[in-house]
This record gives C-alpha cells, sequence and structure tokens, in this order.
C-alpha cells in the first residue's frame, strides 16, 4: 500500500471555511425555509467590471481566429499584463519594481502556499495570532511543524499574538525567526501597518538574513493615505521580503482567478553549501517546471484593470464594498458591540458580546438571526473571542443583516 503524507494528519479536524459551510448546511437542510445571509468567507457578490468583461470577451474573439489565437502563453504572466502591473501597483508610489519580477498566478493564496517549495525545511517559521490559516496549515504539510496542543498552536512556530492592546500590530520578536508572514490590511482583523511599523520589520530582517512574507491582497480597500500599500514602498524592503496581490476582491476575480507575486532579484536565499543564491531563479525554475499560466483570456480582464474605465469602476467597486464596511462597523457600534477594523479593510473584527466563545456566537447568529460568520477562534487562539464579519456582499443584505444582528444583540 503507497504511504501518505503524514503532516496531513496533524491538521485540525477542518480547514476553517468548510467547518463552517458544513454546519451552514446542517442549519440549512433542517430549517429550509431560512433567508440565510453569508458574511463569512470574503468571496465578492458584485459582477466584473464592465471593462474587464469586454476585454474577455474580446479575448475569446481572438481565441476563435487563427492569426490572433493563444496557446501556452508564459509561466510568469504576458509581460503587457506585467508591465501595467509594474507601472500602475509599484512605479507610481515610488517602488523600484521591474516588470522581469513580477510573476502572474491564480492565486495569492496558492501563491502563499506554494512559495514554500523554493524554501528549506529547516527554517524557523513566525506567524502572527490570530492569522489567515493558509499560512499555517501549508507549513504543517510541508513539515515543517510538529503537532498542535490544545489550543490549535503547533510546535515549531513562534507566535505573535496581536490585540486591540497592540492595535493589531505584532510587536517584533526578541529571537531570530527566518520566514515572517505579514498581512496588511490584515486578514482577519482589519487592521493597517504605519511605514514606520514596516521599516522596523524590515530592519529586523536584513539585520538577521530574514525573509517578509508579505500579503498585500487587500491594499486596494486602504483609505489612508498615510498607510503604505506595498512593503516596497519601505527602505530595504526589495533585499527582504516576497510581496503577494489578488485581482480576487478589488476587480471581483474570485471565480476567474488572477493574482500575482513579487520577488526581487535582489532577494536571496543560503544554499546548504553556505553560498547565496537567488530566490528569483528559484521561483521562476518552480513555476517554470509546476505551473503552465493563468489563460490568455483571464489576463487581457486583468489588464484591463488599468484602464481609465476599470481604473473608475475598480474603485466604484472598492467604495461599494467599503460603504458595506462601514454600515456593519457603525451598525454594530451603535449597538454597543466592540468592533475592529472596517476602515481601511473590508472586514470587521468583532467582540463576541456577552463573553460568548467565538463557536458559540456563529452558532447564536445563525439560529437566531440566520446570519453568518467567521468564529475568530479558526484564526488562532488569540481569536478566541472575536468574529469576522466580511463586507462583501450587497447593500441590502448587509441593511438586513445588521438589523437582524442589532435587534438580537444590543448590548
Amino acid at each position: 500500500m503507497a504511504t501518505i503524507n503524514d503532516n496531513y494528519l496533524k491538521l485540525k479536524a477542518g480547514y476553517l471555511f468548510p467547518e463552517i459551510a458544513r454546519r451552514v448546511a446542517t442549519f440549512a437542510e433542517a430549517n429550509p425555509d431560512a433567508p440565510i445571509i453569508k458574511l463569512g468567507i470574503g468571496d465578492v457578490t458584485e459582477p466584473l467590471p464592465e471593462a474587464c468583461r469586454t476585454a474577455m470577451v474580446k479575448a475569446v474573439e481572438d481565441m476563435g481566429d487563427r492569426d490572433n489565437f493563444k496557446g501556452y502563453g508564459p509561466e510568469q504572466g504576458y509581460l503587457w499584463l506585467r508591465e501595467k502591473v509594474a507601472q500602475h501597483d509599484f512605479q507610481s508610489r515610488g517602488c523600484d519594481i521591474d516588470p522581469s519580477e513580477i510573476f502572474i498566478s491564480d492565486g495569492s493564496k496558492c501563491d502563499c502556499g506554494n512559495i514554500l517549495d523554493i524554501f528549506g525545511s529547516n527554517n524557523s517559521i513566525a506567524v502572527t495570532d490570530p492569522v489567515y490559516p493558509v499560512y499555517v496549515d501549508t507549513n504543517v504539510m510541508a513539515g515543517h511543524t510538529g503537532p498542535a496542543n490544545e489550543n490549535g498552536e503547533y510546535d515549531g512556530l513562534t507566535y505573535l499574538p496581536i490585540s486591540a492592546e497592540n492595535a493589531f500590530t505584532a510587536s517584533i520578536p526578541h529571537e531570530k525567526v527566518d520566514l515572517i508572514y505579514l498581512c496588511f490590511p490584515n486578514n482577519p482583523t482589519g487592521a493597517v501597518a504605519s511605514k514606520e511599523h514596516l521599516q522596523a520589520w524590515v530592519n529586523y530582517a536584513r539585520a538577521h538574513g530574514s525573509i517578509i512574507l508579505f500579503d498585500a491582497a487587500y491594499e486596494a480597500f486602504i483609505t489612508d493615505p498615510a498607510i503604505p500599500h506595498s512593503i516596497y514602498e519601505i527602505e530595504g524592503a526589495r533585499e527582504c521580503a516576497i510581496e503577494f496581490r489578488s485581482f480576487s476582491k478589488n476587480a471581483g476575480f474570485t471565480g476567474t482567478r488572477c493574482a500575482l507575486t513579487v520577488v526581487p532579484k535582489t532577494l536571496m536565499g543560503k544554499a546548504a553549501d553556505g553560498s547565496e543564491v537567488a530566490l528569483h531563479s528559484l521561483w521562476n525554475r518552480r513555476q517554470s517546471t509546476k505551473f503552465n499560466g493563468v489563460s490568455y483570456i483571464v489576463q487581457r480582464g486583468a489588464e484591463a484593470v488599468y484602464s481609465p474605465e476599470g481604473q473608475a469602476q475598480t474603485k466604484a467597486l472598492i467604495d461599494f464594498y467599503m460603504e458595506n464596511a462601514r454600515i456593519i462597523r457603525e451598525q454594530l457600534t451603535a449597538a454597543g458591540i466592540a468592533v475592529y477594523g472596517g476602515v481601511n479593510a473590508p472586514y470587521v473584527w468583532v467582540k463576541t458580546p456577552n463573553d460568548l466563545t467565538s463557536w458559540d456566537f456563529f452558532d447564536k447568529l445563525l439560529h437566531s438571526c440566520h446570519v453568518v460568520g467567521t468564529p475568530g477562534s479558526g484564526f488562532g487562539a488569540a481569536g478566541e473571542g472575536y468574529f469576522r464579519i466580511s463586507a462583501f456582499n450587497s447593500r441590502d443584505n448587509v441593511n438586513e443583516a445588521m438589523r437582524r444582528v442589532t435587534e438580537k444583540f444590543r448590548v
């Protein structure tokens, strides 16, 4: 009998979002007439921008014409898209990023896990707590951790607690860690990091030879002009950081799949013999071997995001979801519930009322309000007693959900 990767057996009972789906499905089966509103996973609800749709239709037509037909594209992504990304997302903000350092992919979630392919198994790894579960679970799958304790914390990981007391921005660790996962705007708390805070992390990483894995999937939702959108706005970041971005939330590409990862050519890692190796060449080899690239049609849709029409339409989408976040934040605050986030991010981080546990609050919301959110404990031990509410839904659903919740849980 073929053996398995036993590291998968270390994983907790189920990935957070499938467990939510299981509970919701069980409730819906028993209550088929219940009008359930889902504000749990960060999936968008509004249509793709018209500019993207038009470009994708044109790309489909290209595929029906022998002269314009596209087969396998470059694994790194078409240059015309990478040039637009470099110009609009990085160079316009003073970031020294070349198109050749950008890799187009089918999702930042995928890349956050796949990036481990180019790193050794003996690195020390730091994650915040609470944390986006993918960072932890992919390291467990790769064999970088020991088993989980009763709190769900894995031996071998350095957990950096974030809370209201430290504005949900982790303190720099005293010990050396090799790989550091940072996510800003933060999922799940909605917190952002100042330029000074990110500079401290970059200084730490450069002093210790560490690599920052910077998840900027929600950067488009930043409203404060003083908050950096990219780690590469920070001096020295090219020598210590990889950045992940996505078209999923700003342009509604959750169902069409397009994202990007930036690996500067100046970023180095160490081989077993002590020599320095460019991580860019390793990631390029990994992608060329294991990935055939994002479809031509989808990349044309992503390129349209950077057209004048696309910029206006994606801004309208972002503004729509941020208005939802404002409604959620203000309605819950008026009901006496403590909330965080929702200002520079599409997530509102809620302190559960009446000292309810995260899953107890989930069940009460589902059964009494028919509203679905995400238990904070699913993001780590420090998330216990908190709850994440997503602003990704229709305006009518958000208003109705807040009416139900505030009537039931007014403090």
